[in-house]
């Protein structure tokens, strides 16, 4: 099953489907941030070229931006998405507090075991959504926003629940993912992230030590490899227009830094994933 609403005049989009596997024109749409929940058995995931396996009561949230294949299905899962046109998550940041904590660019992807209550929520919240995707009238767009707004705060709950207590030391990782997903192609040291959280290098590093977090400089290159694997394996880019989408002096530097995160140089890593 497949409901989906779309305001043609915003070109807005809100999809919820139990067979996303099925539709590769759904699969190919790369304006969609996603939810992905097993409600039974189990499913296999290509994300990024990352191997990920879903069991029952498990959720995943993924960006626009992650590459997304199923490898298996032995059970069924449901899948929300949206695009930016029918609910900003930049613009709209002060309602969610979801961008940088459940989207973000990088390739790490964080999953959740759901609780028996927070599947109780999520199941409530999927059965309103069906009935308000059959409504037709002129308060229908404005409805389904309000319950994926409710959605969205349900998993950003979910996921600041799993970080321990909600804090102001947590809310600066979060702005700080925002900032590196926003500038990290003309900021590549850690100074000028912590200027723009007021912050000394050393204060960030150690919030993002207490909560286990990969250190500033860390997060900054997953960022950037994220986007340049991204390019080799998803586009016909050569090296050096890569290298100059993602502001580095020529390419002989973003070859050496590309090497030195992935162990193989540009050129050998696209053939050895495209092959």
């Amino acid at each position: 099953m497949k409901w989906t609403f779309e305001n043609a005049k915003i070109k807005g989009r809100i999809v919820l489907t139990d067979s996303l596997h099925e539709d590769p024109d759904l699969l190919k749409d790369k304006t969609l941030y996603k939810f992905i929940w097993v409600d039974s058995g189990e499913v296999e995931l290509d994300i990024d070229h990352q191997h990920v396996v879903l069991k029952k009561e498990q959720l995943v949230p993924l960006s626009h931006l992650h590459h997304l294949e199923f490898l298996r299905i032995e059970g069924k899962c449901y899948a929300l998405m949206f695009n930016g046109n029918f609910y900003c998550i930049h613009g709209n940041d002060h309602e969610v507090s979801c961008n940088g904590l459940l989207f973000h660019g990088s390739s790490h992807v964080l999953t959740f075991v759901l609780s028996e209550d927070e599947r109780r929520k999520i199941d409530t919240l999927t059965r309103i959504m069906q009935e308000e995707f059959l409504s037709t009238d002129h308060l229908q767009d404005e409805m389904l926003r309000v319950l994926l707004k409710r959605f969205i705060i349900l998993c950003t709950r979910i996921a600041e629940d799993r970080q321990g207590e909600n804090s102001l030391q947590f809310e600066t990782i979060r702005k700080f993912y925002v900032l590196v997903d926003t500038y990290f192609k003309e900021k590549k040291q850690v100074q000028e992230y912590a200027d723009m959280l007021n912050k000394s290098p050393k204060t960030l590093a150690n919030i993002l030590s207490a909560y286990q977090q990969p250190s500033a400089i860390r997060i900054i290159h997953n960022r950037i490899q994220a986007e340049a694997r991204r390019l080799l394996l998803y586009t016909a880019k050569s090296s050096k227009e890569i290298a100059l989408m993602l502001g580095f002096e020529d390419q002989a530097a973003f070859s050496r830094f590309f090497k030195n995160a992935a162990g193989l140089s540009a050129t050998e890593y696209r053939h050895q994933y495209k092959k």
